[in-house]
């Protein structure tokens, strides 16, 4: 069985973001970069089916600027086998990324695709759901638990009244959620090791893909800063600003 594993290229989840100047997105420039967290957990699952037996190849994919192969040469050195990188400049909205990493999954014929459930730049949560209605494929989201049985996959979902277990035919998209398993760190050799591995790299045209601008950022502005509080010496006088200060009774 071979398993697809979708990766993208995120700001370091321990860097405190800031908007550019000329509010258009979020400064990048000499920003540390790094695997999307929720990826990670898709890579490690990913690497632990191919460790039991279950998975005979990890092939992991990834869109955007060369920039990105760094975050693919990183999941090799977990344990993927090989990389595909499809190059492309573009502004991608997750109704494209989706479109290509269905051309490639037609061209890989993978039987298991895993994406992380949402990244922690757009936090969009969309396009594993996407790629499997454009690709007519079953799909479960927010796993927490995976087990290979015959002819498909069986899965424990998280879901807001507690766990649904679900199985499904392969091939199948799968979304990982935070339970999933805890992510391996990369050691030295297989960092060694991973500069050696195939990184194949692809264009969207190759793909058979047009992309299309689908939506357009207006402006990006932070948050307002938040009001330090105040200390009340009584509930009567807490009772009274909530009243009529915040006005939330």
């Amino acid at each position: 069985m071979k398993v697809l594993v979708a990766v993208k290229r995120v700001v370091d989840a321990n860097v405190k973001v800031r908007v550019s100047a000329d509010h258009s997105g979020v400064e990048l420039a000499n920003v540390k970069m790094a695997l999307n967290p929720f990826c990670e957990i898709a890579v490690e699952e990913a690497i632990r089916l191919k460790e039991a037996g279950k998975a005979s190849e990890v092939v992991v994919v990834t869109i955007g600027t060369s920039a990105a192969q760094e975050q693919l040469r990183t999941a090799l050195a977990l344990g993927a086998d090989r990389a595909i990188h499809v190059t492309t400049d573009a502004e991608l909205v997750p109704l494209s990324v989706a479109k290509l990493l269905l051309a490639v999954q037609q061209q890989e014929q993978a039987q298991l695709i895993i994406l992380g459930k949402q990244s922690i730049d757009g936090d969009n949560n969309q396009t594993g759901q996407m790629l499997a209605a454009l690709g007519k494929l079953p799909q479960a989201t927010f796993i927490s638990e995976v087990e290979m049985i015959d002819g498909g996959v069986a899965v424990t979902r998280e879901v807001d009244g507690g766990v649904q277990v679900v199985k499904l035919p392969l091939p199948a998209v799968l979304t990982t959620d935070l339970r999933l398993n805890e992510p391996r760190y990369a050691t030295l050799p297989n960092i060694m090791k991973a500069k050696k591995k195939p990184l194949d790299t692809v264009t969207a045209e190759s793909l058979g893909v047009t992309l299309k601008t689908h939506q357009q950022i207006l402006s990006v502005t932070p948050p307002k800063a938040r009001q330090a509080g105040v200390m009340v010496d009584s509930v009567a006088a807490l009772v009274d600003k909530l009243k009529n200060e915040a006005k939330v009774i």
